[in-house]
This record gives C-alpha cells, sequence and structure tokens, in this order.
C-alpha cells in the first residue's frame, strides 16, 4: 500500500462500453426511488398534536452517525465497531446512488453490492490514533476544503451535463469528464471521513487524485 495514500480510498470503475441511452436520458426520473430509499434511511421526524399533548412519531434511520462517536471518543477514547460499519456502508451506499445520478454507471444501484464503486477506509484504534480533542474543531479546519468544493462541484454539475450529452450521441462517457467527476466525489469522500464521521485526524489533502 502506498504510504502516501489518504486513509479513506474511493474510486469508480470506467465504464469502457456502450451505456443505456435510454436511462441515461431519464436517468433523473429513474433515481428517484432508490433517492427516495436512501431519504428514508436518513429519517423524518414529525410532532403532531398541542405542545402539551404532542406525539413525536420517527420513520426511517437516523443517517451518519456524528454526534455519537464525537461523545465517544471525546470522554471514553472509543469508537463503536458497529456505529463505524453503519457509517461505511451508508456512505457506501449513498456514493451509489450518487454515482448512477452522476450517469457514471447505468446499472441501477444495489442497496448491499458494491457494485463498480470502492469506498473504504480502515477502522480507527480511537484511543492510539485518533486525538480525543480534534473532533471539536474539525469542522472548522475544513473550512478550506468548503470552499474548493463548492466550486469543485459546480464544475461537476456541468461536466455531467456534457457527460449527459456525449453518452446520449455517443454512448460513451468521456473519460476525461469521468476523471474529474470521481476526483470531485473522491475529495468530497475523504472531507466527509475526516470531519463528519471522525474516522482518521489525517487532514485531507488537496487533489483531485487518489
Amino acid at each position: 500500500m502506498d504510504e502516501n495514500a489518504y486513509p479513506v480510498s474511493f474510486s469508480v470503475d470506467y465504464p469502457d462500453r456502450d451505456l443505456d441511452r435510454v436511462s441515461t436520458g431519464f436517468r433523473i426520473f429513474t433515481v428517484i426511488p432508490i433517492a427516495i430509499v436512501l431519504a428514508a434511511i436518513g429519517g423524518y421526524t414529525s410532532t403532531w398534536g398541542e405542545s402539551d399533548q404532542a406525539t413525536t412519531i420517527a420513520i426511517g434511520g437516523t443517517g451518519l452517525l456524528f454526534l455519537p462517536p464525537l461523545l465517544m471518543i471525546l470522554f471514553r477514547q472509543k469508537y463503536p465497531r458497529w456505529w463505524f460499519d453503519w457509517n461505511l456502508e451508508l456512505l457506501r451506499f449513498t456514493n451509489r446512488v450518487g454515482i448512477y445520478l452522476a450517469l457514471m454507471d447505468d446499472r441501477y444501484p444495489s442497496t448491499d453490492e458494491h457494485q463498480s464503486v470502492r469506498l473504504d477506509f480502515p477502522y480507527p484504534d480511537a484511543r492510539e490514533g485518533l486525538n480525543r480533542w480534534l473532533p471539536l474543531v474539525k469542522w472548522f479546519l475544513a473550512i478550506p476544503h468548503y470552499v474548493v468544493l463548492f466550486f469543485l462541484w459546480i464544475g461537476a454539475v456541468f461536466a455531467v451535463i456534457g457527460a449527459w450529452f456525449a453518452i446520449l450521441f455517443t454512448g460513451r462517457y468521456p473519460r476525461g469528464i469521468f476523471d474529474y467527476v470521481e476526483g470531485v466525489v473522491r475529495w468530497h469522500n475523504r472531507v466527509i471521513g475526516y470531519t463528519f464521521i471522525l474516522v482518521t485526524d489525517q487532514y485531507p489533502p488537496f487533489r483531485l487524485r487518489p
């Protein structure tokens, strides 16, 4: 393994074949069912009735776990394994849906199979490998990344629009556009791993490549 590689690794298999032009043309609609499933995992909470007799109903899951791991790292120097596994698998699923929406794969996103998307990060040793105080300020330290990603994502939106036309006319996803969008998603996942799911203290690099 490359010693300079960032702990959060991400890649997508390039589809070196003709992609489905019909599903590509209507991707904004075909993604809706799986997007609803993903949103349900994120959870929904609603309160009914007057304040003194209110009933709260929670539907779905909880989304990525941020505050619970933060508190456990801070006070116990521990990252429960099942919280780690939940965050990893949910982030993988989220990426499969995102890659499908970005036209980088024409296979419908699976809820459990990895398909063409490879996302991984090692289980952290919270006591020896993570600074217990750093999670309190990671969101602040990552502000430069938020700014850069804002502009990178604008570029990615236009890149996907260009890829949409290319696939409709040629059946192929231009490799240069593919690599750029993959790089933006990779950068985004590194920031998520560092800032929100807290699996590494290594500051994310400012680069699109692995």
